[in-house]
């Protein structure tokens, strides 16, 4: 790894940082969630209600006002804006995550995951001021965009899982990695459903800013635990500069440095199938909102948070399941079991006109996400201990190419098919699903046991990886 063995003039281990006590990580990813899920669909339905209001469109939320108005090209003009500034936002913090995520993770092998945990809650804490200042004086919704690059250039959420799911891949065994890693996103689960329950109630009751003062008191505390309870995985940090071509390159080494058996090309193609999927989940959520908001299901506030919590109750039976069936079955046809239920779940979406039938789509995805840690399991296998953070950092890489991919071809689409069949995206985000059905089961036909290979810990020697990255 960078910065040991090879490196000893230019980095020195360095005791690690008093903590008040030896925290787990699943918090920092418990709050950090809560606080986004509650922004999340507050953020949707307030570009809804400032287009609305500036275009003169009458926006009531009741479902007799919402069909009479389905035909209206004032309200196909507010649904337009909405999912166009949407996308904007994403596009504005993707862009910049994707070179910020590659140089997190591979920089938090060396000096802890402490420092990237405190970094990426700062950034939180700063968009969520951001938020709070637009919505409170009402400036212009061009300043979400710009508060989503400023948390993008300081780690954002995806600094979080990256150090989070590093941290876990540095404590955990082999044999327990993948159920560790369904805890974590458990935890983003619950604390998305929580959250969803509490924004919809408190929406209609106190309109749009509360929820966005809640969600800076909940990062201020989730920050202090980063930097003073949060207990350091990483045996021996040591100092090494952030900005560096070598972190980089780590990032590279991962996917061209040769390796036992046919891993690289193991990780490679698990990459693709990783990406996939949050392709698919992130373009499904990001028109979900408006997709509910608008005729012929015409939601309000509160139908809109049972349907948050809903959607991410599927982390929490997704662990459940997980459980379960890893007792009769390994974890590829878990995971094939999984992309079953969410193709049929994305189906259902597209043709939903009533509410019973959408909340039928949800309950179809009970088991989707055992999909997930299943392969960030399996991606962990195929490294060694010194890379852990490098991989979750191109894991990082990944998920916001795919969040973007799934920003620009969703939000894009889905006024682009309004006109003559609403649910479009959601048949096309099923038929993506195949890729990774396809991807896991082939790799685990021909290569069963290959991404359970054992590398020893070389965190004390030079590795041809980190003497490459010298």
């Amino acid at each position: 790894m960078e910065g040991r063995g090879g490196s000893r003039r230019e980095s020195r281990a360095r005791p690690s940082a008093a903590v008040l006590f030896r925290g787990p990580v699943e918090p920092v990813i418990f709050i950090a969630n809560f606080a986004l899920v509650l922004q999340g669909p507050v953020t949707t339905q307030y570009l809804w209600h400032r287009f609305s209001t500036d275009l003169g469109f009458n926006g009531t939320r009741t479902k007799e006002s919402c069909n009479n108005h389905s035909v209206d090209p004032t309200m196909r003009e507010v649904e337009t804006l909405t999912s166009h500034w949407t996308m904007y936002m994403n596009l504005g913090g993707f862009l910049v995550g994707l070179f910020t995520s590659t140089l997190l993770g591979a920089w938090s092998d060396c000096v802890g995951r402490r420092p990237l945990l405190v970094l990426a809650s700062l950034s939180l804490l700063l968009q969520v001021i951001v938020s709070i200042f637009v919505v409170q004086l009402d400036l212009h919704v061009g300043f979400f965009v710009l508060g989503r690059i400023l948390c993008a250039l300081l780690g954002d959420f995806s600094g979080l899982l990256a150090a989070g799911f590093a941290s876990v891949a540095d404590v955990s065994t082999s044999q327990s990695r993948t159920f560790r890693m369904a805890v974590m996103e458990a935890c983003i689960g619950v604390a998305g459903m929580l959250a969803s329950l509490l924004g919809g109630h408190w929406l209609r009751a106190q309109g749009y800013a509360n929820p966005f003062w809640l969600a800076l008191a909940l990062l201020i505390v989730m920050t202090l635990y980063s930097a003073f309870c949060f207990g350091e995985t990483v045996k021996e940090p040591t100092h090494t500069k952030l900005f560096t071509l070598r972190h980089h390159r780590s990032i590279f080494q991962l996917y061209v440095t040769p390796a036992l058996g046919k891993s690289r090309k193991h990780l490679a193609l698990y990459s693709l199938a990783v990406f996939t999927v949050i392709t698919v989940h992130f373009g499904a959520q990001d028109i979900m909102t408006i997709y509910e908001l608008s005729a012929p299901l015409c939601w309000d506030s509160k139908l809109i948070g049972y349907g948050s919590a809903a959607y991410n109750l599927q982390y929490l039976t997704s662990l459940l399941g997980l459980r379960l069936l890893q007792c009769c079955l390994a974890d590829t046809w878990v995971a094939e079991i999984g992309l079953a239920f969410n193709i049929l779940g994305m189906v259902v979406f597209a043709f939903a006109t009533i509410t019973p039938l959408m909340f039928t789509g949800y309950g179809f995805l009970f088991l989707s996400l055992v999909i997930t840690p299943v392969i960030r399991a399996k991606l962990s296998k195929l490294v060694s201990k010194s890379e852990q953070g490098a991989l979750f950092s191109a894991v990082s890489c990944v998920n916001n190419t795919a969040m973007l991919m799934a920003s620009g071809i969703f939000n894009s689409l889905y006024p682009a098919t309004l006109s003559f069949m609403k649910g479009f995206p959601f048949l096309l985000g099923a038929g993506l699903l195949f890729i990774p059905a396809i991807l896991i089961g082939v790799l685990e036909k021909v290569h069963p046991h290959d991404e359970f290979q054992q590398f020893p810990d070389h965190s004390d020697l030079p590795s041809p990886e980190a003497t490459g990255a010298k």
